[in-house]
């Protein structure tokens, strides 16, 4: 396994060891001792799947408090994935970083709790697997505009499917700084 840092300190590419031969291909997506041992979180609770079609924009989506830390890998397809920095005080809060993750790289983004997530679907589908510290709790689910200009994400996709909740989202600026998690040095 190896980590690639991101312009994002806390958010991590995660690079599998993959094996192929003539029959397929393996790799091991998560190994809490090999985690661990990068400082990375060792212990999911949840895992979720989604599939989307092209052009589906989820997020950008965070639970607060109850924040999740989360292992995201694409099983089909391939997805522009992003994290952005919604801690409250923190010296990256309203960055974003994105990565696209896709089934035949294998690759994952790690993202730490006090980041708002979501993905694009570039592929003609994608099957997502999220891996996840900290259990669901919709009272603490927080959404974030995914086309907020104040973030600038250049998403990879025209006229994007949304959830009415992800349409009618606010911008960061405009969410009460309560419902944000606070940066810990």
């Amino acid at each position: 396994m190896k980590i690639v840092a991101t312009t994002l300190p806390d958010v991590k590419v995660v690079e599998p060891k993959v094996i192929e031969d003539e029959r397929g291909r393996f790799f091991e997506l998560f190994r809490a001792e090999r985690f661990s041992a990068a400082g990375l979180a060792d212990r999911f609770v949840q895992d979720n799947v989604s599939l989307s079609m092209h052009g589906v924009v989820r997020g950008l989506h965070l639970q607060h408090p109850f924040g999740q830390a989360k292992l995201v890998c694409a099983l089909r397809g391939e997805i522009f994935d992003v994290a952005v920095d919604v801690r409250v005080g923190s010296p990256t809060f309203g960055r974003w970083v994105g990565q696209t993750l896709s089934a035949t790289d294998e690759r994952q983004l790690y993202i730490p709790a006090g980041f708002a997530h979501g993905f694009a679907v570039t592929s003609a589908e994608a099957i997502v697997l999220y891996k996840c510290t900290e259990y669901y709790h919709a009272e603490a689910e927080r959404t974030i505009r995914w086309d907020d200009p104040a973030i600038g994400i250049p998403w990879p996709v025209t006229n994007p499917l949304l959830s009415a909740k992800d349409r009618d989202a606010p911008a960061l600026a405009d969410l009460r700084r309560d419902l944000l998690p606070t940066f810990q040095a």
